[in-house]
C-alpha cells in the first residue's frame, strides 16, 4: 500500500512541473472509467467538462481528472490528457470515435510564479506518460505554485502543495484522496487545534498572524477572489451511482472544513471531486466519513512536505529559521 490515492486499484497519479515559472498540473487518470459527482463550495472556482458530472447528464464515468495551476489558462491543458487517452482508445463511445471525460479545476497561482507561465496541452500529456501508483507530494504538479494564508497576500503567506492519504480497511474497502491546497485561510492540525502553517505577522516572519483573529478584529481583504483554491478527489472501490457518489463528495468537505480555516470563503474556488472506481458493495455514510478523514490527512501532507523554493517559506522551515533569499 502506498497512503495514496493509488491504493484504489485503477487509479494513477502523474504530475508536470514547471519549476522556472512555477507553475504544474496533476492527473488522477481512472482509464477504466469511474462514476464521479462534483461538490462546490467556494464562490471563484475555474472548471472544465464538469457537466458531464450532472446525475442528469448521458456520460455515466470520467477517464481522467486533471487539477491545475494557470487559473482558467490552465484549463487549456485538459486537451493534452484527452490526447493521451484517445491514443490509447479511451472514452465515451459516440461511433465515430472515443471522446475522453476529463474533468477539470484549476487554482490560480500566477501571483507566486510567472504570470505567463501557465500549464499547456503538452503538459497534460507529460503528465499523463508520468503517471504511476507512486505519487509524489509536495510542491509537484499542480501544487508548484501553490501557496495558503493569504490575507495579507502572497508575501506573507506560506507555501502549499500537492498531498494524498488513504485507508484500507480489513474488508477490503479503500477509499483515497489526493488534494493541491493554494487556500486563502490557515492551515491547521485539526488533532491539536494550532496552526502549522498560514498568515504570517512580516514578511521576515514565522509568527502566524491567524486569520480568523485578524478577521474579527476587522481586517479584510477586498482584492478580486480567485487567487485561492484547494481541489480534491476523492477515489474509492466501492460502488455508486452518480447521485451517491455526489453525496460523498459533499461529505469530503468536512476535510477541509476540518484543516483549514476559514475555508469556501468567497476568495476561493474550494472544490472535490468523488469517483467510484470499483464494484465492492458498501455504505455510502462510511465511505463519506472515510473521505472526509483522507480529505483532511492529505491537507496536512500537503502543507509538510511542501518546498518554499526559497520564495516563501514553507512548513519544514518553521523549525529552521526563516530567511529570505
Amino acid at each position: 500500500m502506498f497512503n495514496a490515492i493509488t491504493d484504489v486499484p485503477g487509479i494513477k497519479v502523474g504530475h508536470a512541473s514547471d519549476l522556472t515559472g512555477h507553475t504544474g498540473c496533476t492527473v488522477v487518470l481512472c482509464e477504466k472509467g469511474g462514476v464521479c459527482g462534483l461538490d462546490v463550495r467556494g464562490s471563484a472556482s475555474g472548471t472544465r467538462q464538469v457537466d458531464a458530472l450532472n446525475i442528469s447528464h448521458i456520460v455515466e464515468q470520467v477517464h481522467a481528472i486533471l487539477l491545475s495551476g494557470g487559473s482558467s489558462f490552465g484549463l487549456d491543458a485538459a486537451s493534452g490528457v484527452m490526447r493521451y487517452l484517445e491514443e490509447k482508445g479511451v472514452g465515451f463511445d459516440v461511433g465515430v470515435a472515443r471522446i475522453p471525460i476529463v474533468p477539470t479545476a484549476v487554482i490560480f497561482d500566477l501571483f507566486f510564479g510567472d504570470p505567463k507561465a501557465r500549464p499547456t496541452p503538452a503538459m497534460g500529456y507529460e503528465a499523463c506518460m508520468n503517471a504511476t501508483e507512486t505519487v509524489e507530494e509536495g510542491s509537484v504538479g499542480a501544487g508548484v505554485g501553490a501557496a495558503l494564508g493569504k490575507l495579507f497576500e502572497v508575501p506573507r503567506s506560506m507555501k502549499g502543495g500537492t498531498g494524498t492519504s488513504s485507508i484500507v480497511l480489513p474488508d477490503g474497502l479503500i477509499v483515497g484522496a489526493l488534494v493541491v491546497v493554494n487556500a486563502f485561510g490557515d492551515v491547521i492540525d485539526n488533532i491539536t487545534g494550532k496552526i502549522i502553517a498560514g498568515a504570517r505577522v512580516s514578511e521576515q516572519s514565522l509568527e502566524f498572524a491567524h486569520t480568523v483573529e485578524s478577521l474579527k478584529k476587522g481586517y479584510t481583504k477586498k482584492q478580486f477572489g480567485l487567487v485561492n483554491t484547494t481541489l480534491g478527489v476523492v477515489a474509492t472501490n466501492a460502488k455508486f451511482n452518480k447521485r451517491d457518489i455526489t453525496k460523498i463528495a459533499q461529505m469530503a468537505q468536512g476535510g477541509l472544513i476540518k484543516t483549514i480555516i476559514p475555508v469556501h470563503t468567497t476568495f476561493d474556488g474550494d472544490l472535490i471531486f468523488a469517483v467510484s472506481a470499483g464494484e465492492m458493495e458498501a455504505d455510502i455514510n462510511r465511505v463519506g466519513v472515510l473521505s472526509d478523514f483522507v480529505i483532511g490527512e492529505a491537507v496536512k501532507r500537503a502543507v509538510k512536505k511542501a518546498d518554499g523554493f526559497g520564495i516563501i517559506p514553507a512548513f519544514k522551515d518553521i523549525n529552521k529559521g526563516w530567511k529570505t533569499s
